[in-house]
């Protein structure tokens, strides 16, 4: 099973460097000359999705309820480099993967677009913001975290609660590792994502359909810049922000978007968890409409 933020790849990795072509998808090749899937649907502005992980991938947002917004929106579905469909790379620093959603910026045409990021994905998004906010008409964080030791504290929080466990240590990482094995033990691993075993076992499904890159995933771990605290600067990313929170998230923490503080945010909540494009399509779907109508 794997947690989309939580880096289970990382645990179940397999060396695969999956750089196929699919019918009708395609790939975009980055300023440093690595080649990324991408899969460009709908009709409207364009959106750039910032998929999870770190190591995961577009497929699942996509399969699960995610086109839905196809309908309002030009999506740019890519995989992040060394993850999912796309190349591995020498370089996996935040700058050059706020690089890389730049080179698709500019390979769609526009000056202004959307980004809609999930779960890890909201660092990427978050930084890119920050250095290219003029190139955005909105940004969009879907369950994203902006602090990952704060959400994985929150990750063994919950477990610790769901089990009646007292984990603990001096550092996260060992104390979220020795959490997670608990709840392997337990086979309540889906709690992470949903309520519904079936949901997750359906994405599980669908991360299984084809050999994934997890370059990525094997190398965030060890990079001190991505545990980095994020929230503070966001007060001064002054584009427009919809947060979209689920009540029942415990991969990020229900309360974790309590510490953004961008100037131009709104903040809808829904009664869900993870997960809330595939359980709760209707009202993600409405959220993000009504958005990009203002």
């Amino acid at each position: 099973m794997k947690f989309v933020l939580s880096i289970i790849a990382i645990i179940f990795s397999v060396n695969v460097i999956a750089q196929q072509h699919y019918l009708n998808d395609s790939t975009v090749l980055t300023s440093d000359s690595v080649a990324l899937y991408l899969k460009v649907a709908g009709k409207g502005t364009p959106c750039i999705f910032v998929h999870g992980g770190p190591g995961a991938w577009s497929l699942s947002f996509e399969a699960m309820g995610g086109n839905v917004l196809e309908k309002q929106l030009t999506m740019y579905y890519y995989d992040q480099r060394g993850s999912g469909r796309s190349a591995s790379a020498n370089n996996y620093n935040i700058d050059r993967m706020v690089e890389d959603i730049e080179n698709i910026r500019s390979f769609s045409g526009l000056d202004k677009i959307y980004i809609l990021a999930h779960s890890f994905g909201g660092v990427l998004a978050y930084k890119y913001a920050e250095k290219y906010g003029a190139h955005l008409k909105g940004l969009i964080l879907l369950d994203v975290t902006l602090h990952l030791p704060n959400s994985l504290n929150a990750q063994v929080s919950f477990i610790n609660q769901l089990l009646g466990s007292q984990i603990t240590a001096d550092s996260i990482m060992p104390a979220f590792f020795a959490a997670k094995t608990k709840l392997r033990e337990a086979q309540l691993e889906y709690k992470m994502l949903s309520d519904n075993k079936s949901t997750v076992e359906k994405l599980d499904i669908i991360d299984r359909s084809y050999p994934r890159n997890n370059a990525f995933a094997r190398k965030a771990l060890g990079m001190p810049e991505y545990f980095t605290d994020f929230t503070p600067g966001t007060k001064n990313v002054n584009v427009p922000v919809l947060i979209i929170s689920g009540t029942a998230d415990h991969n990020v923490g229900p309360d974790h978007y309590k510490l953004f503080k961008f100037p131009n945010q709104q903040v809808k909540i829904i009664k869900g968890g993870h997960m809330l494009y595939y359980e709760k399509n209707k009202e993600f779907a409405a959220a993000v409409k009504e958005f990009i109508k203002k």
